[in-house]
C-alpha cells in the first residue's frame, strides 16, 4: 500500500511514462538545487528523447562536464556539450569554454568543437588538444578556418600522414603545398642521413680492411685519419656500428701496440746483444791483457801458467754461455779466435818445456853444456817470452856467467821502472791479483840486477810491497767472514730439498763463483774442504738431472743443426723475387728458434754458433740486397708517377693508373728502413697531386653541372612565367627548346628527373596554348571573310532560285590569301555547274563533324561513318607530315568556302553548328 501512494504521490519527473517524463522537464528550473539534481538524473534517462529534452535545459558546462566524464557512452549527453563548447547553443562566455575545451581530453569532443566552434582561438585550443593523427587529418582537410587547417597540418608528422595531406587537402593548397615541401624535406633528410650512413659503413669497411692490413709506416696515422673522419660525422652510430668501430679500433691499436712491442723487443735485443758485445770485449781484454803482460816479466812462472789457465776457462765458460743466447760478431769471433790461439801456442811451449825440464835439470846437474843446450832447442820456447826460472838457471850457465851489456842492462832497468809503476796503479786500483803476480815478478828481476844501480827502485819496491801486505790482510780481514757465510750457505743449499733442480744449480753456480772471486785471501784448508764437500754433496743430486740437461742439449744441438741445414739450403739456392719481408720474418723466426733451443752441449757450441752467426750474415747481405732491388724498384715507380703527373692525360685515367701503381708498390715489399719512409713519403706526395688533380676536376665537373642545373632552372622559371599572346611569339619557345638543348645532359638525380618532367609539361602547356593562338589567329581571319561568305550565300540563293549566276568579286583590301582566293574561285566555279544537292550536304556534313573532333565536340551517332572516314583521312594525310591543329581548322574553312551553291535552308540547318564550333576553338585555356 505504501508503494501505492508513493507511486501515485512522486513528482512527474518520476513517472514511469517517458511522455510525462518528457513534459516535466520544461517545469524544472535549473537554478534551484534539487530540481538541477532532478534535470542531471533525467539527463541520463533511459529515453533518448527525455535525455535530449532534460540536457536542452542546461547551460551548465561544468556539469555537463561532470556527468560527461562519468557516463562518456552517453551520445546525446557528447552532442549538447560540443555544442555549448563551440557556442552553437546556449550564450557560455568565451573565455570559459575555452578554459574548457583546454582542460578536455575526449578526441570526439576536441574534434567536433575544432569544426563546429564559433572563435578561431576555441578552435585552435581544441586543435593543440588533439593527439590521435587522423583527428588532425580532418581537421587540416575540413575545418573552414585557414588557420586552424595549418595549426592542425602542422601536427602531423608521420610519412603516411603528410602523403595523406598533400593529396587529401585540397581546400587549402598551403596545406598541401607545406605538406609536400615537409615529405621533400623528410626525404631529404632521409637521404642524408642514408648518405651519412653510407659514408659510415665505408669508413667502417676501411677501418676494418685496416685492421686486417699489415703494419706500414703510415699505419698509425691512416688510423688516426679514419678514427677523425668518423668522430667528424654527424650523424650517431648505432649499437651495432659502434661495436664494431670499437672491434675495428682494438684491432688496429693492438697492430700498433703489437708494433711497437716488437720495436721495444729489438730495442732490447740490440741492448742486449750491446752488452753482450761489451762483456765479450771485456773478457777478450783481460785475457789479452793477460797474454800480453808475460812477454813484459822477466820470468813466467807456473803460478802465471795456472792464473792464465783458469782466467781462459772463465773466458771459455762465460763466453759460451754469452753465445748461447746471442750471435758472436764477425770481428770478436775472429779476435777471440786469434786470442785463443795466442794462448794454446803459449800453452804449447809450456808443456814442450815442461817435458824437458827433467833432462835440463839434469845437464844443469851434471853441468853438460852440450846436453843443455840441445834440451833448450828441443823444449822450443817462443823468443818473446821471459824464460822460466829453470830456462833462466840454464841461459846463465850456458853463458857462463858472462853480464849482460850496458846497452842490455839499461833496457831492464827502464823495463823494471815502467812495472814500479804498473805496480802502483794496481795498487791504487785495489787490483790484488795482478799486483801479486807484477810484485813476484820484479822481486826475482831485482835480484839480478846490480844493487848500485837498483837502489832508489828497491826502496820503491819495498813500499809497494808494504802496500801490497796491507792491501792482503785487508782482503783477509773482508774475506774471512765473507768464506764463513759461503760455507754455511752451501751447506744450507746442501741439506735443502725443497728448490727445484734448476734453482740448485744456479745457486750453487753463484756460491762457487762467489767462492772463487775471493781468491787466496783469507783461505785455510779446513774451509776449502768443508765448502767443497758440500759442494761434491750437491753434485751427486745435480748428477741425473744434469744427465737430462745433457740429453736436452743434444736434442738442441740436433734442432739448431738442422735449423742451420734448411737456411743454407735456402741461402743455396734463392729465389729471384724473394720477397725480403719473408725473408725477414725467416729471419726473425729463425733467431727465435735458435734461441729457443738452447743451451747446447758445450763443446760444439762454439762451431755452431760460428756457423749459425755465418747463416745470418749471409741471410742479412741477401735481405739486404732485395730490400735495395726493391728500393730500385720504388724509385722506378716513383719516376714513373712523376712522369704520369706531368702527362696530358684525363685526370680520371691518370688516377686508375696511380692506382695501379699503388698496388704495385704494396705488391714488392719493404726498402731499407732507413729509405721505405722517405720513398714512402715522396711516391705518397706524388700520388696525393695525381688525386688532388683528379678532385679538383670532379669539383670542377660538378661545378658546371651545378651551373646547368642552375641555368636550366633559370630558364624553367622564365618559360613558366612567360604566356604566349599570340601565335607569333612561337620563336620565343624554339629559341628555349634550343637553350635547354644545349645545357644537356644534366647530371644524374632526383633534382634532374624533377627539371625534365617540369620542363617537359611546362613546354607541352605553352605548345598547346600556341596551337590554340594559331587556332584563333586562323578563326578570326575566317570571320574576317564573313561578308565575302555571306555574299557567297546570297549568290547561291539566287542562283538555286533559277535566278541569273553572278560572280562575286574578291575583297577589293587584297586580304585573301593565295589558297582562300583559291576557293573563292572555285565557289564561284560551282554555281555555273551546280553539283547535287545531297553532295553538298553530305560535304557540309563531313566539314562539320571535321571541326568537330578538332574542337573535341560531341558528334551524333549518325554522324559516326564519317568521323570514322575523317579519322582514316586524316591517319592517311599525317603519314607524310602530321599537320597542326591550325592547318588542319584552316583547311576545313577553306573547304567550308569553296562548298557550294548551298540553299539558305542548308545553311541555316549547319551554321549553328558551325559556329558553336568555331566558339569552342577559340576558347583559349586559362594562363
Amino acid at each position: 500500500m505504501p508503494g501505492f501512494f508513493r507511486r501515485f504521490l512522486a513528482p512527474r519527473w518520476q513517472h514511469p511514462d517517458a511522455a510525462v517524463r518528457r513534459q516535466a522537464i520544461p517545469r524544472l528550473d535549473p537554478a534551484h538545487p534539487a530540481q538541477r539534481q532532478a534535470l542531471e538524473r533525467l539527463c541520463l534517462d533511459p529515453d533518448h528523447e527525455v535525455r535530449r529534452t532534460a540536457l536542452a535545459q542546461i547551460d551548465d558546462i561544468e556539469t555537463l562536464l561532470r556527468l560527461h566524464d562519468a557516463h562518456p557512452d552517453n551520445r546525446e549527453l557528447g552532442r549538447r556539450l560540443a555544442d555549448l563548447l563551440s557556442g552553437a547553443a546556449g550564450s557560455g562566455d568565451l573565455a570559459r569554454r575555452q578554459a574548457a575545451v583546454e582542460a578536455l581530453d575526449d578526441p570526439e569532443l576536441l574534434a567536433a568543437v575544432a569544426l563546429r566552434g564559433d572563435n578561431q582561438q576555441l578552435r585552435l585550443a581544441a586543435v593543440a588538444r588533439l593527439q590521435d593523427e587522423e583527428a588532425l587529418i580532418r581537421q587540416a582537410c575540413e575545418n573552414g578556418i585557414a588557420a586552424v587547417r595549418h595549426a592542425a597540418a602542422a601536427r602531423v608528422e608521420s610519412e603516411t600522414g603528410l602523403q595523406r595531406l598533400a593529396h587529401e587537402a585540397r581546400r587549402d593548397r598551403q596545406v598541401m603545398r607545406q605538406a609536400r615541401e615537409r615529405l621533400n624535406r623528410r626525404r631529404a633528410d632521409a637521404a642524408e642521413l642514408a648518405a651519412a650512413r653510407d659514408r659510415r659503413e665505408a669508413l667502417l669497411r676501411d677501418l676494418e680492411a685496416h685492421a686486417h692490413a699489415p703494419w706500414e709506416p703510415l699505419y698509425g696515422g691512416r688510423y688516426r685519419h679514419l678514427v677523425r673522419e668518423w668522430e667528424a660525422l654527424s650523424d650517431l652510430p648505432d649499437a651495432r656500428q659502434e661495436r664494431r668501430f670499437h672491434d675495428a679500433c682494438q684491432r688496429c691499436r693492438k697492430v700498433i701496440t703489437d708494433h711497437e712491442a716488437r720495436e721495444h723487443a729489438e730495442a732490447q735485443a740490440d741492448r742486449q746483444r750491446e752488452r753482450a758485445t761489451q762483456a765479450r770485449e771485456n773478457l777478450l781484454e783481460a785475457l789479452e791483457e793477460s797474454l800480453s803482460a808475460l812477454p813484459r816479466g822477466d820470468r813466467v812462472t807456473a803460478q802465471d801458467i795456472a792464473s792464465l789457465r783458469s782466467q781462459k776457462q772463465l773466458l771459455a765458460n762465460r763466453w759460451q754461455a754469452l753465445s748461447d743466447r746471442h750471435l758472436i760478431d764477425a770481428a770478436l769471433s775472429e779476435r777471440y779466435a786469434a786470442v785463443l790461439a795466442d794462448y794454446d801456442r803459449l800453452l804449447i811451449a809450456w808443456e814442450r818445456l815442461d817435458a824437458e825440464a827433467p833432462a835440463i835439470e839434469a845437464a844443469l846437474k851434471a853441468q853438460d853444456r852440450a846436453r843443455l843446450a840441445a834440451s833448450l832447442e828441443a823444449s822450443g820456447w817462443p823468443d818473446d817470452l821471459p824464460p822460466t826460472p829453470l830456462l833462466e838457471q840454464a841461459q846463465r850457465l850456458l853463458a857462463q856467467g858472462e853480464a849482460a851489456d850496458e846497452e842490455d842492462l839499461d833496457a831492464r832497468l827502464a823495463r823494471f821502472a815502467d812495472d814500479l809503476k804498473q805496480l802502483e796503479t794496481l795498487l791504487e786500483r785495489g787490483a790484488f791479483k795482478g799486483a801479486s803476480r807484477l810484485y813476484q815478478s820484479l822481486r826475482h828481476r831485482a835480484e839480478t840486477l846490480p844493487g848500485e844501480r837498483l837502489r832508489d827502485h828497491r826502496a820503491k819496491l819495498k813500499r809497494l810491497g808494504a802496500q801490497l801486505a796491507e792491501l792482503r790482510d785487508w782482503r783477509s780481514f773482508v774475506a774471512g767472514p765473507k768464506r764463513d757465510q759461503l760455507c754455511q750457505s752451501i751447506t744450507t743449499l746442501a741439506e735443502e730439498r725443497e728448490l727445484s733442480n734448476a734453482e740448485l744449480d744456479r745457486r750453487h753456480r753463484q756460491l762457487v763463483k762467489e767462492w772463487r772471486s775471493l781468491g787466496d785471501a783469507a783461505a785455510n784448508r779446513e774451509l776449502s774442504e768443508r765448502f767443497r764437500a758440500a759442494s761434491d754433496r750437491i753434485h751427486e743430486r745435480l748428477a741425473p738431472w744434469r744427465e737430462t740437461l745433457a740429453a736436452e742439449r743434444e736434442r738442441n744441438l740436433a734442432a739448431r743443426t738442422a735449423l742451420c741445414e734448411q737456411l743454407e739450403a735456402l741461402l743455396d739456392a734463392p729465389a729471384s723475387d724473394a720477397d725480403p719481408d719473408a725473408l725477414r720474418r725467416i729471419r726473425d723466426q729463425a733467431r727465435e728458434e735458435w734461441r729457443r733451443h738452447a743451451p747446447v752441449p758445450r763443446e760444439a757450441a762454439q762451431a755452431i754458433g760460428r756457423r749459425f752467426g755465418k747463416i745470418r750474415h749471409d741471410l742479412q747481405a741477401l735481405i739486404d740486397q732485395r730490400a735495395r732491388e726493391v728500393a730500385d724498384a720504388k724509385r722506378a715507380l716513383i719516376d714513373e708517377a712523376r712522369a704520369l703527373l706531368e702527362q696530358e692525360r684525363p685526370a680520371e685515367q691518370r688516377a686508375e693508373t696511380a692506382k695501379e701503381l699503388q698496388q704495385r708498390w704494396r705488391s714488392l715489399g719493404r726498402a731499407p728502413r732507413g729509405e721505405e719512409q722517405a720513398l714512402w713519403r715522396e711516391f705518397r706526395e706524388l700520388s696525393d697531386r695525381i688525386f688532388a688533380a683528379r678532385e679538383a676536376r670532379r669539383d670542377d665537373r660538378a661545378q658546371r653541372a651545378r651551373a646547368r642545373l642552375d641555368a636550366m632552372q633559370a630558364l624553367i622559371d622564365r618559360l613558366d612565367a612567360w604566356q604566349p599572346a599570340s601565335a607569333s611569339e612561337h620563336d620565343v619557345l624554339e629559341q628555349a627548346i634550343a637553350e635547354a638543348a644545349t645545357l644537356e645532359p644534366l647530371p644524374a638525380g632526383r633534382r634532374s628527373e624533377g627539371m625534365r618532367r617540369r620542363w617537359s609539361g611546362i613546354v607541352r602547356a605553352r605548345r598547346e596554348r600556341l596551337a590554340r593562338l594559331a587556332v584563333a589567329d586562323e578563326i578570326q581571319r575566317w570571320q574576317a571573310l564573313r561578308p565575302l561568305l555571306e555574299a557567297h550565300l546570297a549568290a547561291d540563293a539566287e542562283a538555286l532560285a533559277e535566278g541569273p549566276v553572278r560572280e562575286v568579286p574578291p575583297p577589293s583590301d587584297q586580304s585573301l590569301t593565295e589558297d582562300m582566293r583559291t576557293a573563292h574561285e572555285a565557289r564561284n566555279a560551282a554555281r555555273h555547274h551546280p553539283p547535287v544537292a545531297d553532295e553538298v550536304a553530305e560535304q557540309l556534313a563531313r566539314l562539320r563533324v571535321h571541326l568537330s573532333l578538332l574542337g573535341m565536340g560531341r558528334i551524333d551517332q549518325r554522324d559516326e561513318p564519317l568521323r570514322l572516314a575523317i579519322q582514316v583521312e586524316r591517319l592517311n594525310e599525317g603519314l607524310g607530315r602530321e599537320l597542326s591543329r591550325a592547318e588542319e581548322v584552316r583547311a576545313v574553312l577553306r573547304s567550308l568556302l569553296a562548298t557550294g551553291p548551298v540553299s539558305p535552308d542548308q545553311w541555316s540547318h549547319e551554321v549553328g553548328e558551325f559556329d558553336a564550333l568555331l566558339t569552342r576553338l577559340t576558347r583559349l585555356p586559362p594562363p
